[in-house]
């Protein structure tokens, strides 16, 4: 159910691909993709360099490539108790973090190329100046922040700044100024799990209820709604709510929230339970 998009497919590359083949289509659809070449789109071009850093940097490495062929994009959600965010880097400066990369790392470190403007600088002649190297700072916000909004004061060059991020904001997501750019990194919750825009959360019913079937309360994020339950559900039956996730970044509505129904076995029973699962059992169910 991911709705992020296949790496192999990003890079226009089949699984069997060599690290060469890799590099070489990265290197194809990262001068086609920079935001500098396409100004006229650019929105969409930003999106899609981000993408295809993202997917090279994990395709290049030869042990987040292992991870991605078995688990998929799994493999890197650290909610999932799999792996960790594998574009983390950087380093410190005060409350951020500073890199030049675009998804949270140095998309170059396993090419030839030290600096992550240099391919531009090999393809256009020189073309990119300093003046393109802008500086980037990373913020971290909470999960239901980035899917709600918010805005938050904070100094950069000893400067108060107000960051104001949008309902729906992911990790990676950029916020450009004047002089310098914000990178979003958003941390994970106890209970809600996200796939773009996309939520997913497991919600415990009871045996009975699982069986003979009524209605239960579920939360989202911002309210709570009440669940049929078809009699003779199954344990981790996934109920799909429309409308009930992450709003669309840049555009209107908003993504879908799934309910996984996980049915409770009770692990102690009273005298009563007891009598009522035993005549259950004499009843053949």
């Amino acid at each position: 159910m991911s709705t992020k998009r296949d790496y192999y497919e990003i890079l226009g590359v089949n699984k069997s691909a060599s690290a060469a083949e890799i590099k070489s289509a990265y290197r194809k659809m990262a001068l086609k993709w920079h935001p500098d070449k396409n100004q006229d789109k650019k929105a969409t071009a930003e999106e899609k360099f981000k993408e295809i850093n993202e997917a090279y940097q994990v395709l290049s490495d030869t042990t987040k490539k292992q991870q991605y062929d078995q688990f998929g994009h799994a493999a890197f959600d650290p909610a999932s108790g799999m792996g960790g965010n594998p574009f983390a880097g950087g380093f410190r400066q005060g409350p951020f973090t500073y890199t030049y990369s675009t998804g949270g790392g140095n998309p170059f470190e396993n090419t030839d190329f030290g600096d992550p403007f240099e391919i531009f600088e090999q393809f256009f002649g020189g073309g990119f100046s300093s003046a393109a190297r802008r500086p980037r700072y990373s913020m971290r916000i909470e999960f239901l922040e980035a899917i709600r909004g918010v805005t938050k004061e904070v100094e950069i060059n000893g400067k108060k700044q107000k960051i104001k991020v949008p309902a729906g904001a992911n990790d990676g997501t950029r916020i450009r100024f004047d002089d310098f750019d914000v990178t979003i990194n958003v941390g994970t919750h106890p209970d809600y799990k996200r796939d773009g825009a996309d939520l997913f959360v497991d919600h415990h019913i009871s045996f009975s209820l699982a069986a003979i079937g009524g209605s239960t309360e579920v939360k989202t994020v911002d309210s709570k709604l009440k669940l049929k339950v078809r009699s003779g559900t199954a344990s981790h039956t996934l109920v799909r709510l429309r409308g009930e996730g992450v709003p669309h970044l840049r555009s209107s509505g908003k993504g879908d929230l799934y309910v996984r129904l996980i049915v409770e076995v009770p692990e102690k029973l009273s005298t009563q339970q007891k009598d009522a699962v035993t005549q259950l059992q004499q009843a053949g169910l």
